[in-house]
């Protein structure tokens, strides 16, 4: 990657970042480009460079959700136990959106990626976020901690659907209690076939 990539990824992941703190804090009607382009440093000009418009940082979601993940995985004990490891993402990530992203919007973006033609960013196999609960799955099932009679990318996909399942009630429920204590009663039932 050259340095000019790795400068335009930055312009680029400051604007995202900075629209969804602010869709958060003042809602997505309520934010303006220009409130945008103040607080992440950058300029109309590069701006309009990544977006058309405002209604396409919606489909930007998945990039605030893989910096959270590239962040848990830093983090995270890589001696804890696979299937542990995968809770320990539930609660961390579903803490995150109950705390950074506006309902709403959301529900907003769920709806979209229902009614979407051609790509879903959610379901894009290449995310960060596939990539790591891939390679804790890979991991449990080496270790002998995770069940293998199923394949890594069978199981992904049920981890992945329960997670989306929780969300989804969530905001049908306009977040009437907590996401992260609900998952973490819910995603181990969830996921007790996992343990080996």
């Amino acid at each position: 990657m050259t340095i000019e990539t790795e400068n335009q990824k930055s312009v680029k992941g400051r604007i995202v970042a900075a629209a969804w703190q602010l869709f958060y804090e003042k809602g997505y009607n309520g934010t303006t480009v220009d409130d945008i382009i103040d607080l992440s440093g950058t300029s109309k000009g590069s701006f309009y460079y990544y977006f058309n418009t405002k209604d396409e940082l919606l489909n930007t979601l998945s990039m605030i959700l893989d910096d959270n993940y590239e962040i848990l995985k830093e983090k995270m004990d890589p001696d804890m136990n696979s299937y542990d490891k995968l809770l320990y993402l539930n609660y961390e990530a579903h803490s995150m959106i109950e705390e950074k992203i506006n309902i709403d919007l959301l529900a907003s973006l769920y709806s979209t990626q229902l009614v979407a033609q051609g790509h879903r960013s959610l379901l894009d196999q290449n995310r960060t976020y596939y990539k790591l609960i891939s390679s804790v799955i890979d991991e449990g099932q080496k270790r002998g901690e995770i069940l293998d009679e199923v394949s890594v990318s069978d199981l992904v996909r049920y981890y992945s659907m329960c997670e989306r399942a929780l969300v989804s009630d969530w905001c049908l429920n306009k977040g009437e209690y907590s996401l992260r204590e609900y998952s973490k009663k819910c995603m181990p039932v969830m996921l007790e076939h996992f343990k080996r």
